[in-house]
């Protein structure tokens, strides 16, 4: 069965994303991470969020703009939206419930892991008790600003287990198991 995986990369403040999505802070730490690397091949589906889908891209104007992992990785997504477009994506699927965006993607990832992308899309999968790990690389950075890892309102206490720390050259890797 396959992993639902939260893969993402923070601020040491805790922002995954600057203010108003500003995603260009994260591209001086896009570089070799073995972790990382790993986790690339390990990945057989994305499950993300719209905004993620749609928004900024640390990629930007680049031949990787717009690519997953910034072409890294190719496989099929499951865009979790309110408003799919009228025109078909390649290799992109859009789902309108949380519970058959996780159903599809997990069976597109046979027993593979699905990679969860977006704060928002993390934050519904952690509330519904699906997801399996986070994996979180912290950038060494302070941004002050932006948009949380996870913001629930009067707080919540998500315990976990850490399954492996990496140090790279550019971020400090924690994969963690979600305790349920």
């Amino acid at each position: 069965m396959a992993t639902l995986q939260w893969q993402f990369t923070a601020s040491l403040d805790g922002y995954m994303a600057g203010p108003g999505g500003d995603m260009s802070w994260l591209t001086p730490y896009l570089g070799p991470n073995p972790v990382i690397d790993e986790v690339i091949q390990q990945t057989r589906a994305l499950l993300v969020g719209n905004r993620t889908f749609r928004g900024d891209d640390p990629h930007r104007n680049t031949p990787q703009e717009g690519q997953p992992y910034g072409g890294g990785w190719v496989g099929p997504q499951f865009v979790l939206t309110h408003n799919p477009p009228a025109h078909p994506w390649p290799e992109v699927t859009f789902v309108t419930d949380l519970f058959s965006g996780v159903a599809a993607a997990k069976a597109a990832a046979a027993d593979g892991t699905v990679g969860v992308l977006g704060a928002e899309v993390g934050r519904q999968c952690l509330e519904a008790g699906v997801l399996d790990e986070i994996l979180v690389s912290f950038a060494p950075v302070l941004l002050g600003d932006g948009l949380r890892i996870l913001k629930v309102a009067g707080g919540t206490n998500v315990k976990l287990e850490r399954i492996a720390q990496v140090e790279a050259p550019c971020a400090t890797t924690l994969r963690l198991r979600v305790l349920r």
